[in-house]
């Protein structure tokens, strides 16, 4: 036999086969959550939150797949209005031995999410899937990832700057102003004066203007938007403009009525 034949002869070299564990098995799943743990810090798979560390959909997705299971996108719903961009997906689980769906998960995102208000609508959409993947590997690997050292909480369902305490700032003492003394004003005469020249401040219509201005809005034929609109402003009127009231009230009033004598 020459050399090359005892070289064929030589058994051929078998590839390791890749280890997998049975959810079913504690004590498998004990040693999945040592290499999970492993295979996370290598990685670099993780979140850090307020000092705790949440495991990426990527760690979720190797923990079922050292499971046999995968994620199978069942929808993705477009849940959005005019004013915000809002998708709803649900993801559930397939057991590759089994041949059985053995999880769901449900998500949402939306660009009303803080840190999200400029995303597009496409990546909307896939973060509400990437977050249904995790909720779905949450709901039955939960304790595994806890086994892990790590929060058992997908990394994507936490708000990174929102769950931190709102902290108010405390009042500061300060010493009390010194009072002043209040200048009230006189009230107007009955009957109108001569106004100055030079006076800054207008005399506002006397009350006799009012109450006449008052007894002429009541008229049936001021409508209710008229009177409205004079009563809100009654306050605001100097005597000048209190006279030209009544005397376009007066004009307004006969008119109409001659209107309505004539028609």
């Amino acid at each position: 036999m020459t050399e090359a034949q005892k070289d064929n002869t030589k058994a051929p070299i078998r590839k390791p086969k890749a280890e997998s564990y049975d959810i079913s098995r504690s004590d498998e799943t004990l040693t999945l959550a040592k290499d999970l743990a492993n295979f996370i810090k290598e990685n670099k798979l993780t979140t850090s939150v307020q000092g705790k560390e949440f495991v990426n959909v990527e760690g979720w997705q190797y923990a079922g797949s050292r499971l046999g299971i995968v994620p199978i996108v069942d929808h993705v719903i477009n849940m959005s209005t005019d004013s915000e961009i809002k998708y709803q997906a649900k993801v559930t689980l397939f057991d590759l031995r089994s041949q059985h769906t053995v999880g769901a998960g449900f998500a949402i995102c939306s660009n009303k999410e803080q840190g999200k208000k400029f995303y597009q609508e496409f990546a909307i959409a896939s973060m509400a899937q990437t977050r249904a993947i995790g909720k779905a590997y949450r709901n039955i690997l939960a304790w595994i990832i806890r086994a892990a050292g790590y929060e058992p909480t997908p990394a994507e369902e936490m708000e990174y700057g929102g769950n931190t305490p709102d902290v108010r700032p405390q009042p500061v003492a300060t010493e009390p102003a010194p009072m002043k003394a209040v200048v009230t004003e006189q009230p107007a005469p009955a009957v109108a004066e001569p106004l100055a020249p030079a006076a800054s401040n207008p005399a506002y219509a006397t009350a006799q203007q009012k109450e006449e201005i008052i007894r002429l809005l009541n008229h049936p034929v001021v409508t209710r938007q008229e009177k409205t609109k004079m009563l809100l402003n009654i306050n605001k009127l100097d005597q000048e403009r209190a006279t030209q009231a009544i005397a376009n009230l007066k004009k307004t009033i006969d008119d109409r009525e001659n209107g309505q004598v004539a028609a």
